[in-house]
């Protein structure tokens, strides 16, 4: 299993000093967590895509690229790429230029996002939300099977044959398809044979094992191979020295975050009870020491029936640098070789 990390970018204040970073120190800062997730041994580091202004992630591949120049052997993915609201002839240019810069090391986490201000934004039609990933993750797929594309649909001009160029230095460029909770999403990846990445930010882990037996049996169906429909999984998590400095770390950042987005749609504020709950060993965030954070990862594999990749959504609003790098740290020396031992799986080659 593949231990990783996620990040939407979101702007910090420093909840010490109650100063706000200016985006370019929060930029920085972030790649810096890149580096040290590199040298810490974690396996991967995704960006999310926002087009919002809490967020500074609306060009992830920038980013990736510039952390890209500094590791040598961290996998980075989007975390998701909005594919709806792109075109995907500019998201494979990107990424197989972001795969030649870090020699062989970009992937795709494709999705239809969980905010809307990319459609608008793009000019494009809400209602239209389904048919427009439908449509371009199809092209997508095809240039990255061809150079050369032959290709019709209703949301983008039509492609006679023109060279999509460059091509990575993978082959093919790793595609994932980024899910929530819909069956049918699940159904399209195993009939794809895609990689799947399910964002599982509440609940319990053992109702989605249900859509992850649906996800593999579309894909045994659709004639592919076991070994190629990998799970992945996206939830909540921090690393630090003892449970109860986790979740006093962690909480106030992520109770803000969540009242940000809940006052939008209607939420109740969050609760310090019902969060401290999701992080007992049951509960579906990964949030305390180093011990007890692998014991649960563990949990997880087993009930969804083995899982290739688990990242940590470490975004937090309102977290002292040192101690989100201090998180980094313990997540690769702490967790991630606890979990390799436990699987029998050999430490990554850097």
């Amino acid at each position: 299993m593949q231990i990783g990390i996620d990040s939407f970018a979101a702007v910090v204040s420093d909840p010490e000093t109650g100063r706000t970073l200016s985006a370019a120190e929060r930029v920085q800062n972030l790649v810096e967590e890149i580096v040290q997730a590199d040298q810490a041994g974690v396996d991967s580091f995704g960006v999310g895509e926002h087009h919002r202004p809490e967020y500074l992630d609306s060009a992830p591949a920038m980013i990736l690229a510039a952390a890209a120049a500094r590791t040598r052997r961290i996998r980075l993915n989007s975390a998701v790429t909005v594919l709806s609201a792109d075109d995907p002839v500019r998201v494979f240019q990107q990424y197989a230029t972001l795969d030649l810069i870090s020699g062989g090391r970009a992937e795709l986490v494709v999705g239809r996002g969980s905010f809307t201000e990319a459609y608008p934004l793009f000019g494009l039609n809400l209602r239209d939300y389904d048919s427009l990933f439908a449509e371009k993750l199809e092209l997508l797929l095809k240039i990255r099977e061809d150079t050369h594309v032959h290709w019709t649909g209703r949301h983008r001009a039509a492609l006679s044959g023109q060279g999509v160029y460059p091509r990575p230095l993978q082959s093919p460029l790793p595609v994932w398809l980024g899910v929530g909770g819909t069956p049918e999403s699940f159904v399209r990846a195993g009939m794809l044979g895609l990689p799947l990445m399910v964002a599982i930010i509440g609940g319990d882990f053992r109702r989605f094992r249900p859509l992850v037996d649906l996800y593999r049996e579309a894909g045994r169906r659709a004639g592919h191979a076991p070994d190629s429909l990998k799970v992945g999984v996206h939830a909540f998590g921090y690393v630090a020295g003892s449970a109860q400095e986790a979740r006093d770390t962690f909480f106030p950042g992520y109770a803000r975050m969540l009242d940000t987005i809940g006052r939008e749609r209607g939420w109740s504020p969050p609760s310090r009870a019902a969060f401290d709950a999701a992080t007992a060993p049951g509960g579906p965030y990964l949030i305390g020491e180093p011990e007890a954070v692998a014991e649960k990862v563990l949990y997880v594999n087993e009930v969804l029936g083995g899982v290739t990749r688990l990242s940590f959504q470490m975004t937090n609003v309102l977290m002292p640098q040192p101690k989100m790098l201090r998180a980094i740290e313990l997540l690769g020396t702490g967790v991630a070789p606890r979990v390799r031992a436990a699987l029998g799986v050999s430490q990554p080659v850097g």
